[in-house]
């Protein structure tokens, strides 16, 4: 084909010309054209422009195992809503879960103030029988908690957030919130809490001053999630939709709100997560509604009701390149994205 006689370097900024379906019709016309338009070069600027494909807005690719062309289909599936779902695990009693990205689970009972971790067997996913840790230190129920891979904080009905050494038995209490600590998430040596109090605040965990309280943001509404972009540049606030605020909110450095959304159902956003460039998950109060958004976008993406019968909120989600889990109170469900590709992308 004569087109591909040309240098490359003319080759190519042709080829930044084409969307992607332009791409794969181009790719079958010959052997060498299906060679050249596979590179990870052809597809680089169009993954860093689309949702969830594992590149960061520093163009750093966290999954340089996988081909772009593949995670600019996988996208694709994320953008269309186009996904398999399948439960995981079921438990008899409700729990509060938190899912960290690699699948490893924390359980608690949704009334206690202890906290119990047990690792998943290799063997399909079900949990093995020995606790392997317990973590405790509040008066009243614990609300939500998160995991790095040195601590586990935690947040409480007492108004305490606890930090955790997740391989001894050393732990420091934060005060602030003069109500309960509903939410919390740590990136760096960042801490984010949100409380029933209608504040946000910001501590620090590194070791020049761990424990202080850096900021405090008013939301004028209770903060049930929050989030802390990878970057740590912002963070994203859910509330409860109770006051004339967007219950979905993006703060930047300076504690100001740079971008905010309606919730459509008007539910309480009871977690978020967010990747290294354009999308946020949310997990809302009820029937374990789950909400894509990209930032760039006034309306949600895509929505998914994975318990259309039970009232359960989403208490935790995390996300890969080609796979969402969200933990519900008896159950963990699984979206597969690797699907047969949508139609936009044919």
């Amino acid at each position: 084909m004569f087109l591909f006689q040309l240098p490359e370097d003319v080759l190519f900024l042709v080829l930044s010309y084409l969307d992607p379906r332009s791409l794969c019709r181009l790719s079958q016309a010959c052997k060498r054209s299906y060679m050249f338009i596979s590179r990870d070069v052809v597809w680089r600027k169009i993954a860093k422009d689309i949702i969830n494909t594992g590149l960061t807005r520093q163009g750093i690719d966290l999954c340089p195992s996988i081909p772009l062309k593949n995670r600019v289909r996988v996208s694709h599936n994320w953008i269309h809503g186009v996904c398999r779902k399948e439960v995981l695990l079921k438990w008899k009693i409700n729990l509060l879960v938190t899912l960290s990205p690699k699948i490893q689970i924390e359980l608690q009972n949704k009334r206690a103030a202890n906290i119990s971790a047990y690792h998943l067997r290799a063997d399909g996913g079900k949990l093995q029988n020995r606790r392997v840790a317990l973590f405790s230190g509040h008066q009243e129920d614990v609300c939500r908690f998160t995991l790095t891979d040195t601590h586990l904080i935690s947040a409480g009905g007492d108004g305490k957030i606890i930090v955790h050494d997740r391989g001894s038995d050393y732990s420091v209490e934060y005060y602030g919130h003069n109500q309960e600590v509903n939410c919390i998430d740590c990136k760096g040596g960042v801490i984010v809490s949100g409380s029933r109090d209608k504040t946000a605040k910001i501590w620090a965990l590194g070791p020049d001053r761990f424990g202080q309280c850096l900021h405090t943001i008013p939301t004028y509404d209770r903060v049930w999630s929050v989030a802390i972009s990878p970057s740590q540049c912002n963070f994203v606030t859910g509330t409860a939709c109770c006051e004339n605020f967007a219950p979905l909110r993006i703060w930047d450095t300076e504690r100001k709100c740079v971008m905010e959304w309606e919730e459509p159902h008007d539910s309480a956003l009871y977690c978020i997560k967010t990747d290294k460039n354009h999308m946020i998950a949310s997990g809302s109060s009820y029937y374990g509604v789950v909400r894509l958004w990209d930032k760039r976008k006034t309306r949600c993406l895509q929505m998914f009701q994975l318990a259309p019968t039970t009232s359960s909120p989403v208490y935790s989600l995390c996300f890969n390149t080609t796979h969402l889990y969200a933990a519900l109170a008896s159950v963990l469900y699984s979206l597969d994205f690797r699907t047969a590709a949508s139609q936009s992308w044919k």
